[in-house]
């Protein structure tokens, strides 16, 4: 399903998902199957599987399958298939708590299902009817991603025209992995890279490593060999000296979750590195499909942060062996995810257009307003 067939994150039809293992990647490209919401709850809380908007494809997906085997299955009244559907979605969103976009796809599915009650006749009608929604996600994850890159690309260009470098190819900087491997295809942050590379307006895409899982070297380094896309790879504390010594056009990053007032919750460092592209006069893009939106969270102080084990940070983990690279003994702090005010972001880039700032002139994105304005019939929120 997703957009180029050696990079597909996930591999799904009806009644049967699996998922690529991206513990092993880039030694290994290992399928594993997602026979149901608990093994999907599983894959997400291990991270064989992240990256917000393929937590929530995974997690929709591998309760459909479930869903599927118990069809046909009118034992059950309607009633039932819905309480345990509800009951299923509850313990999913529990997962990994910091991504929004799975919170909101349960709760756009819990809205099919309760939509479906008021009318069905029987429980195969509500297992349908699910089945059917998480589908429909998979195919806009597809469609949302590539109108992600081209509304990014036309706003990293635009800039560039504007500061005299609109002749020449672009370099532009990421953090993490927001590619296929985190999506059902394409990309967000790094779906923008790959529309400028399409364009033939990509001149270097600079990958951080992105410690302490490594996603920059293991996934994004990973997807920009296998498509041929001139890449290279930095450590995380190389980011404020590639902008100082060589020319950076634009950071891309994607997000777990954006504020009503446009803070951003993205894999630690995201912060750090806004701050330095302030430093250096760099625009600093947030590329996200509109389910990562959360307008019901004020700002970013009431985003939850999770917090990962000690020997994620310690030890390094190869071909299924862990390395202890930390004196033992020694406490750790490990939170996953940090929070990038507003006010360091240049803009935030959806399927439906950049988000625009709230009037008066300040700082402050108008997520809800542009949600209230761009929320066609039938579309996710």
């Amino acid at each position: 399903m997703a957009a180029h067939k050696n990079l597909e994150s996930l591999r799904y039809v009806r009644g049967k998902l699996e998922v690529l293992d991206q513990l092993k990647v880039p030694q290994a490209k290992e399928y594993i199957p997602v026979a149901d919401a608990q093994a999907a709850w599983q894959t997400v809380r291990s991270m064989q599987v992240r990256g917000a908007p393929l937590i929530a494809m995974v997690s929709a997906l591998g309760l459909a399958v479930e869903a599927q085997a118990r069809l046909p299955d009118e034992a059950r009244s309607s009633e039932d298939a819905a309480a345990w559907l509800r009951e299923r979605m509850a313990f999913l969103r529990t997962s990994r708590p910091t991504a929004v976009n799975l919170a909101n796809a349960m709760e756009a599915l819990e809205c099919v299902v309760a939509e479906t009650l008021a009318s069905a006749s029987s429980s195969s009608q509500i297992y349908e009817a699910y089945i059917q929604a998480a589908e429909r996600m998979l195919a806009e994850d597809i469609a949302d991603n590539k109108a992600i890159g081209e509304a990014g690309a036309d706003a990293i260009l635009a800039a560039m025209q504007a500061s005299g470098r609109g002749d020449c190819g672009a370099r532009v900087l990421t953090i993490c992995n927001t590619g296929s491997l985190a999506t059902a295809g394409w990309g967000t942050a790094l779906g923008v890279i790959r529309s400028l590379h399409a364009r033939g307006k990509l001149d270097q895409a600079f990958s951080m490593e992105t410690r302490p899982y490594n996603q920059g070297a293991r996934l994004t380094a990973f997807e920009l060999t296998e498509d041929n896309i001139p890449g290279t790879l930095i450590c995380d504390s190389m980011a404020a000296s590639l902008m100082q010594r060589r020319t950076v056009d634009a950071c891309v990053v994607g997000a777990d979750r954006v504020a009503a007032n446009g803070d951003t919750a993205n894999k630690i460092g995201t912060y750090g590195l806004a701050v330095i592209a302030r430093h250096h006069g760099v625009p600093f893009y947030v590329a996200a499909p509109s389910t990562t939106l959360d307008a019901k969270t004020p700002d970013g102080s009431s985003i939850p942060i999770e917090e990962r084990p000690d020997d994620e940070l310690c030890c390094i983990k190869l071909n299924d062996t862990s390395h202890r690279l930390a004196a033992p003994g020694i406490g750790v702090w490990n939170p996953a995810f940090d929070v990038t005010p507003a006010k360091l972001i240049t803009g935030v880039v959806t399927e439906r257009g950049l988000i625009p700032r709230q009037k008066g002139g300040g700082q402050d994105f108008d997520v809800p307003g542009f949600l209230d304005g761009n929320s066609p019939s039938g579309k996710r929120r």
